[in-house]
């Protein structure tokens, strides 16, 4: 449990230290996760001599289920968020409108990209089934 929490840590760490040395424009734990998907690549392919040298709560399951744990309790690490809209109502009342509307348009612009993705990566694996057909 200590060595799966710890990976996690770890990755959003080096994530926070590669977005801030290197000036990134993306989060660093945006970054983290990025890292955490290359490690479980490499660690689930099986060409990688990389699930002999690790330790066992890395491979057995452990790390994937302290993620779902991290993942249930997610919504408690957005108390101290809404706690502080709440300590700022007044900053709420005069600029709500404008937050309103930059909420909504950036959703819309994520659900689209979203969208496009998926169409995106819809047609390049159709396309990649009909050629392996052929």
């Amino acid at each position: 449990m200590i060595a799966s929490l710890a990976l996690i840590l770890l990755a959003q760490l080096c994530g926070e230290a590669f977005a801030r040395g290197f000036g990134l424009p993306v989060p660093g734990p945006v970054i983290g996760m990025g890292l955490m998907f290359g490690f479980l690549l490499l660690r689930d392919s099986a060409r990688s001599p990389l699930p002999r040298l690790l330790p066992p709560p890395l491979v057995d399951g452990t790390l994937e289920t302290i993620a779902k744990g991290l993942l249930t309790n997610l919504s408690l690490l957005f108390v101290p968020a809404g706690v502080g809209v709440v300590g700022r109502l007044d900053l709420l009342k005069t600029q709500g409108a404008k937050l309103a509307v930059i909420l909504l348009v950036s959703t819309a612009v994520s659900l689209l990209t979203t969208v496009l993705v998926f169409r995106g990566v819809s047609a390049l694996v159709d396309r990649r089934g009909r050629k392996d057909e052929g």
